[in-house]
């Protein structure tokens, strides 16, 4: 009866020492386990993941492997459109005009036919848009269109 106890014991202590190291070999590969790391020679290199989340450094792989950094790219410069706004139209029978606002300068009004900017000549206006390209007559360009306009319960508020 003893020797079954034993054995019971012994399968028990066995058991649970192979159940806890699979959990603790777990925990630290997992980044879980405080103080994970992989020992030897590569205990200065982390291949565990980071508090971010991050596995490993993109650059410092990209280097590893031979990769060159390309030379970064110059800031895009805004386009003659962005830096325009359409304020108000006004689009009769006889004659047209537009407000136009470039680089957040005050609006100046432009006639149907006028120069805007350079290379820019005011070709048609709507209600709600203003058409612009070289000449008059000629392709259009640049379309600005007029803001939405707000509801007037909510300008209130």
């Amino acid at each position: 009866m003893q020797s079954k106890t034993w054995a019971s014991v012994s399968a028990f202590v066995v058991w649970a020492l192979a159940v806890g190291s699979t959990v603790a070999w777990g925990l630290q590969w997992s980044g879980q386990l405080p103080g994970a790391s992989l020992g030897g020679r590569m205990s200065s290199v982390s291949l565990l993941p980071s508090n971010d989340g991050a596995l490993v450094d993109p650059g410092a792989v990209g280097r590893l492997l031979g990769a060159v950094e390309a030379p970064a790219a110059p800031p895009a410069t805004p386009t003659l459109a962005s830096r325009m706004g359409l304020l108000g139209a006004i689009a009769g029978d006889d004659s047209a005009a537009a407000l136009i606002a470039i680089d957040g300068k005050p609006p100046k009004p432009y006639r149907v036919g006028s120069t805007v900017a350079d290379g820019l000549v005011l070709i048609a206006v709507t209600p709600r848009r203003a058409e612009l390209g070289p000449s008059v007559g000629g392709p259009i360009t640049v379309t600005l269109d007029m803001p939405a306009a707000q509801d007037a319960g909510s300008a209130k508020r």
